[in-house]
């Protein structure tokens, strides 16, 4: 899964604009009475003080990516520090202002400062930042390196080559040891992130929170407890789908390897499922693919045949987004974006968007093969960017997604209109091209979605627990591979170790980007596409619809993009789409023909094979 930059990820405010306080510290009006005018020309001030700082920062994490060495790692690591200290120190100012009467936009900047944390003491924010900036660093440059039959030392492999190994192998053996080979590499760095929890906390408590998972929770406009409330509700209105799909999905697995490495009920091996993380299972799809019903058509194949080149990857990703009415990226973007893995340094290969300057310089971040795969993430990552674009002209505390979880959807809504209809009018799919059917192409898409859910809400989950000391790094595990087999119903390949950190073994936990909102993109990009549908005047199936050359949904949708973070989300949600909250309702009028047919063949498989049980 992508995510948009990483630079300054202890804020959700300060990943989209960096607070510098300055003359503006708290001292400087502790001595009257604030009135409504201090606190609009503390807040113009502010923002007129962020630019240089989030430039700064942005630059320093983008050189760090892009060239990983113990310098650059200071480098981001000061520059970091400087934004920590200034945001923190803004916050604390900014609460001098809650309680009056204030204009709306201006009550709602006040309210997005205080959402970050704050370390006063100097060597303990130099530390946090170090930690933060080589948790990223030991991730990129972390590698298996296998032992040959005769004891001596093989190739190391990135995790690049071990995920094509998890993708393609059917080995059982294979597939389990380069999953245990990556999963064992978080372990070296998991004092490090038992440190920076620790720093966290207290950055977040000083700020008033009870910890950094309630601090997350809160940048979605309700309280801590509403929003996890709201995840399990919608969880559970999903949940019947993903039950269904695991059934199936465990029995097919249980023909191809048989019931010595499948069990007939329970949890499902991790390593089995195509994913390194089993966040995904797409890469499974042969495996599953229903005989009667599934094409041959290849879209990997056919960009691997035609050599189609890393910048013709992204150029079919910008046309459809111009094709809506949207701008082409600046030239800037073609001069400075990273789209394929250099072969003479390090570099984090995690797929990133970046917006650097917060006006037009854009970039991807992403080593791009010719694969089906990163022809959809690289569709989901220009959504990042063309939302950075649309926003840029609100002010600059509105420069972000209206949550989270709304800058993952607008890519993901988009690459759901990767239909063969379109790939048809991108000449990538001919006539005598057999795509399959729609239950053939629903199976693969929920492969991706709807296997992706329950993994969504299980990183923040334990994360949560963590942060709020219920998890203690002895149980780090063991709690991780509780919520794994409640969630998604899979199991650890092999017992645990002792020190094991497999969450550790994900970017985003190494990284610490908040997760959740990919739980909330996951519903929304489905809401967003039948609103987006409805106004392109579409009437057939949701799943079959493609807004791709509609300038009139790309009208809709240029819209509430450009609104950015200036409302709370429910009202950007009613400006799209009229509804107000999460819902997994659409999600599951797009997958209705998909459980219909699932739950038919469960059926069938549960009588033709006693032994299947759920």
């Amino acid at each position: 899964m992508t995510s948009s930059s990483p630079a300054a990820r202890w804020s959700r405010v300060a990943t989209a604009a960096v607070l510098s306080c300055c003359t503006l510290g708290a001292t400087a009006f502790a001595k009257t009475t604030p009135t409504a005018q201090d606190a609009e020309r503390f807040v113009k001030g502010a923002e007129a003080r962020l630019e240089a700082l989030q430039i700064k920062a942005q630059r320093a994490e983008w050189v760090t990516e892009n060239f990983i060495t113990d310098d650059t790692q200071q480098i981001t690591a000061e520059a970091n520090e400087e934004l920590l200290r200034a945001s923190g120190e803004l916050a604390l100012a900014a609460r001098r202002y809650n309680g009056l009467k204030l204009p709306a936009d201006t009550a709602r900047k006040l309210k997005l400062m205080q959402l970050t944390l704050m370390i006063p003491d100097d060597q303990e924010r130099a530390r946090f930042t170090r930690l933060a900036t080589g948790l990223t660093s030991a991730y990129g440059m972390a590698k298996y390196c296998p032992h040959k039959a005769d004891g001596s030392q093989g190739t190391c492999l990135p995790l690049d080559e071990l995920e094509k190994i998890m993708a393609e192998s059917r080995d059982p053996a294979q597939l389990k040891d380069a999953w245990i080979g990556w999963h064992a590499q978080s372990k070296a760095y998991k004092q490090e992130y038992i440190n920076y929890v620790a720093l966290s906390n207290k950055g977040s408590r000083a700020m008033g929170f009870a910890d950094t998972g309630a601090l997350w929770r809160s940048g979605y406009d309700m309280t801590p407890d509403a929003f996890a409330a709201d995840m399990e509700r919608t969880w559970q209105q999903v949940r019947p789908l993903y039950d269904a799909l695991h059934t199936y999905v465990r029995f097919k697995l249980r023909q191809t390897y048989g019931p010595d490495l499948v069990p007939a009920t329970g949890p499902i091996p991790a390593h089995l499922l195509g994913n390194m993380w089993s966040q995904s299972w797409e890469n499974i799809y042969p495996l599953v693919k229903p005989a009667a019903k599934a094409g041959d058509y290849d879209l990997s194949q056919v960009l691997a045949q035609r050599g189609t080149s890393a910048k013709e990857m992204v150029k079919y990703a910008e046309g459809f987004y111009t094709s809506l009415g949207m701008e082409t990226l600046p030239d800037s973007f073609w001069e400075r974006s990273l789209l394929t893995k250099p072969q003479d340094r390090e570099v984090v290969c995690h797929a990133s968007a970046w917006d650097i300057d917060q006006q037009q310089d854009v970039r991807v971040k992403m080593c791009i093969r010719p694969t089906e795969e990163d022809f959809i993430t690289i569709h989901h990552e220009l959504g990042h960017i063309y939302y950075d674009l649309a926003y840029r002209g609100q002010p600059n505390l509105f420069r972000n997604g209206a949550n989270d979880g709304f800058h993952e959807a607008i890519g993901d809504t988009v690459a759901l209109s990767i239909t063969p209809s379109y790939l048809s009018r991108l000449g990538l799919m001919t006539a005598t091209d057999k795509p399959g059917d729609d239950i053939d192409n629903l199976l693969m898409q929920a492969l991706r979605k709807v296997a992706f859910l329950p993994f969504a809400y299980k990183v923040d989950a334990w994360r949560w627990q963590v942060y709020a000391g219920q998890v203690k790094p002895q149980d780090y595990d063991k709690v991780w591979w509780s919520l794994s087999e409640t969630y998604q119903g899979i199991s650890r390949p092999v017992p645990m170790q002792a020190d094991g950190f497999d969450a550790g073994a994900k970017f985003h936990v190494a990284a610490d980007v908040a997760y959740a909102r990919y739980f909330v993109a996951h519903l929304l990009q489905f809401q967003f596409q039948r609103a987006l549908c409805r106004e392109a005047g579409y009437s057939g199936p949701l799943h079959s619809c493609s807004i791709f050359g509609n300038k009139k949904a790309g009208e809709k949708y240029q819209a509430m993009l450009s609104m950015g973070a200036s409302k709370p989300w429910p009202e950007a949600l009613k400006a799209m789409t009229g509804e107000t909250q999460l819902d997994g309702g659409a999600l599951i009028e797009y997958f209705a023909p998909l459980k219909a047919w699932l739950d038919q063949q469960n059926e069938a498989l549960a009588k033709s094979d006693a032994t299947l049980k759920r």
